[in-house]
Order: structure tokens, then sequence, then C-alpha cells
């Protein structure tokens, strides 16, 4: 065993100022944001379409979807400063955030940015167990018939995707993450094409359209506004990148300039996801009109083939396990540098073990990222156990990160960067597009709140 310290480990593998050698593409770039958009927010987005009917529902996707690309277009100029091609770079949203908008500021997106990465890896730990236990009650149904008692509970399956990410976490950098993000993007189309062919069998074999231009009945007036809002914050949650968009951006090549192919990359992906929203959402609502589930896998309003039921769920698992990752390595790298900075002597902070095993290439261990990274995968499995509540929770991480990560903050730096001045025509339009995102955050944020109290006293 021996042992090194970390720039010992990467020299030869980092380019002039420090960083692993950037060799990302195109598709590369579109893998990455496939992987992170299309998680498990495609899931509730049957519910959500039903929540909100036929017209307010596919309108809020195709409005999300060019207020995500509008967000891309203007955080993608800020992956360099002062110039967009020939500036500096920005290694992470925040940094981005501390040149352009100053330090009070940074401290604010920083809090917002790593509270909904943390909150999105407890998403996926509930949606994973949820996948998990549906395949095995899918195999119930199957044996014992669809009225059986198919009940089973969810935390072993938490603690075992818990142990899967501990060591899945020991991935070092986004840089090392290429091959997990392709694997887990192919496991995105496989399982939204899945949900997508079922839904449209189900209204074949329905003969009929269900649904209606007003979406699910409720009790009360105020009871349909909550459920309308709560849909309007996992749809939220479906769409926006943009706390890892700088992230991706930093695995990108040069030239040609890393903001334009970022660009193309968001305009492929988002035109791609949309089309996958489109179909599992409204073929979801077709198929069951107001018993559409909440997660179109997991719900069982499909009970047969159970084998592709399962072959879904099992992409859903496989996905997410990248997923996780995917949302998970900024908050390690930023707490890992920043412990580094401050304890620069600590050889328990940086030195590197490196153990040969036989048949496989050397193992490099560094004991403060094996501890943290091992906590902070146990806490939000441990999270994910207390508030086990799918679309609820989709819905404040969608609210939480919307209007401030993915509008507040590129605006505000598109504004600093281009040096647009107070009371021109496009501070004035940017300005009241940043207003209404506002008001979509807090109407997805108090309905998703008021779904998980009543969730939880129910």
């Amino acid at each position: 065993m021996a042992v090194q310290h970390p720039l010992e480990l990467a020299n030869g593998c980092c380019d002039d100022d420090g960083h692993p050698l950037r060799t990302g593409t195109l598709w590369s770039c579109v893998a990455h944001i496939i992987t992170a958009v299309i998680s498990s927010g495609v899931l509730s987005l049957a519910w959500s379409t039903a929540q909100l009917g036929w017209i307010a529902g596919p309108v809020s996707f195709l409005c999300f979807a060019i207020v995500t690309y509008v967000s891309a277009f203007l955080l993608s100029n800020c992956y360099r400063s002062p110039d967009p091609v020939t500036g500096t770079r920005n290694y992470s949203y925040m940094h981005a955030v501390r040149v352009n908008l100053g330090k009070t500021q940074t401290w604010f997106c920083g809090l917002l940015q790593y509270l909904s990465l943390y909150g999105t890896g407890v998403a996926c730990v509930i949606t994973t167990s949820t996948s998990m236990r549906a395949i095995q009650r899918s195999n119930c149904y199957h044996r014992e018939g669809h009225k059986a008692s198919c009940e089973y509970g969810d935390t072993i399956y938490m603690l075992l995707f818990g142990a899967v990410q501990i060591v899945m976490s020991q991935i070092p950098d986004f840089h090392n993450m290429g091959w997990l993000s392709v694997i887990a993007a192919i496991m995105s189309f496989t399982y939204s094409f899945i949900g997508f062919g079922l839904g449209v069998a189900k209204v074949i074999e329905n003969g009929r359209i269900k649904g209606s231009i007003t979406g699910v009945s409720a009790a009360t007036t105020v009871n349909k506004l909550w459920l309308a809002f709560e849909a309007l914050g996992d749809i939220a949650f479906a769409y926006p990148y943009s706390i890892i968009l700088l992230e991706i951006q930093d695995t990108l090549k040069s030239p040609p300039p890393e903001n334009k192919t970022m660009k193309k990359a968001s305009m492929i992906s988002i035109f791609i996801t949309t089309f996958f929203y489109l179909c599992c959402g409204c073929f979801g609502y077709a198929a069951f009109g107001n018993d559409t589930p909440g997660n179109l896998l997991t719900g069982f309003g499909f009970f047969e083939p159970y084998w592709l039921i399962d072959l879904a769920n099992a992409c859903v698992v496989l996905h997410l396990v990248g997923g996780y990752q995917i949302y998970s390595q900024p908050v390690f790298a930023f707490i890992e540098s920043w412990f580094s900075r401050k304890f620069p002597s600590s050889g328990f902070v940086n030195n590197f073990h490196t153990f040969k095993l036989p048949l496989f290439p050397p193992l490099h261990i560094n004991l403060f990222r094996l501890c943290f990274r091992t906590a902070y995968v146990a806490s939000t499995t441990a999270i994910a156990m207390v508030f086990p509540y799918f679309n609820q929770v989709l819905g404040v991480l969608g609210a939480l990160n919307f209007w401030p990560l993915a509008i507040y903050f590129p605006v505000e730096m598109y504004f600093v960067q281009k040096k647009i001045g107070a009371w021109t025509r496009k501070w004035i339009v940017l300005r009241t597009f940043s207003f209404f995102c506002l008001l979509v955050t807090i109407v997805g944020l108090i309905g998703s709140i008021e779904g998980i109290i009543s969730a939880k006293l129910g």
C-alpha cells in the first residue's frame, strides 16, 4: 500500500489550471443533462397532468421547457467571466455567483443549491425504494391475482440503495462519471418508453381517451388549488438542471467554446425530455383519467405484462444509481475542497492510500472522503425513511429549486455580465419573466408543503 498526495495522483492527467483534462463532447454533455433531468420527476407527470387537465397540463410542460432553456442559455454564458468565451473559468454555480454578484449572494446561493442537491438525493432514495417494492408487488399480483393483498415495506430497499451509493460515492468526481451517465441515460429512455407504451396500450384497450379539460375534481375549490399547486411543483422539479449546469459545462473540451456546446446540448436535451414528458404525462392521464396514480410505474394502474413493469422499474433503479451521483458529486467536491483548504497539512483530509488488488486497477482511497461521503449517504437515506412521500417531496424540491436557482441568479448574473441598465427594454422583460417564475415557485411550495403535512397527519 502506498500513500500519495492528490497532486501526485493528478500529475500528468490535469490541464494548466490544475483540473482534470476536459474531454467532454456535445453528446457526453447531452447524456449528463438527460441523466440529471429525466429522473424520478418523469414518473409523477401523469398525476400532474391529471390535476391540471387537458389544457393547463400540456401548456405547463411547454412553458417550463421554454423557461428551462432560457435559464440554461443565460447560465452557460457565466461559465467564463467577464467574457463568456475567453474569460476566466468558473468551475461551479457558486463560483460564478461569487465572481458576478459578490459574497453575500454567494452564501444565499450556496445554501439553496446544496439544500436542493441534498434534497434531490433524498428523492432518489424514495423513488428507488418505491420502484424496488413495485417489482416485488408486481410479481406477487402475477402469482396471487390482482385482488391479492401485496403490501410490502420500503425500509429494506432504502437501506439497500444506501449501501450501493456508499460504494458508488467513492467515484472521484464528474470527470470520471461519463460511463455512468451514459448507462443512466439509456435506462431513463427505456423506462420512459415503457411508460409511454403502456399508456398507449391502455388507451387502446379502453377505446377512449379519459380525462377532462379541468382535471381531477376535488371536494372543495381550496383542495383543488392545493393539488394544482403541488402539480406545478412536481413539473418544476422535473425540468431545471441549473444547479449542476456549470459543473457539467466544466467537463467540456474547448474549442468549440464551452458555452456554445452547452447551449446546443441544452436545446437537444430539453427537446428530448419535453417529448418524453408530454408522452408519459398525457398518455398516462388519457389511460387512467381521474384514477391516475401518483407514480405511473408503481401505482398499479398497470398489472400486465408484469415482466415489462418489472423491467421498467429495474431501469428506474439503475438510472437513479447514476442520478444520485450526478446530484451528489457537486456537494462532495465543495465540502472536500473546503476542508482541503482549511486543513492543508492534514493527512486524514489530503492523503490518498493506494491499494492494489489482483485483476483490478489500483484503488485510491482518501479517509476523509470515505467517512464524509458515507455519512452523507446515510443521512439522505434516514430522511427518506422519515418522509417517504413521493409527489409531495418532489413538489417541495421543485419549488425551492425553480425560481432562486434556475431564474433569479442566472438573470442577475446576465445583467452584470452584459452591463444591462435599469429600465431598459431587456431589463424590464427579464424582470417580468423573473417575477412570474417567482409566483410559480410560491404557489408550488405552498401546495407541496400542505401535501406533506396532510400526508403526515393522515
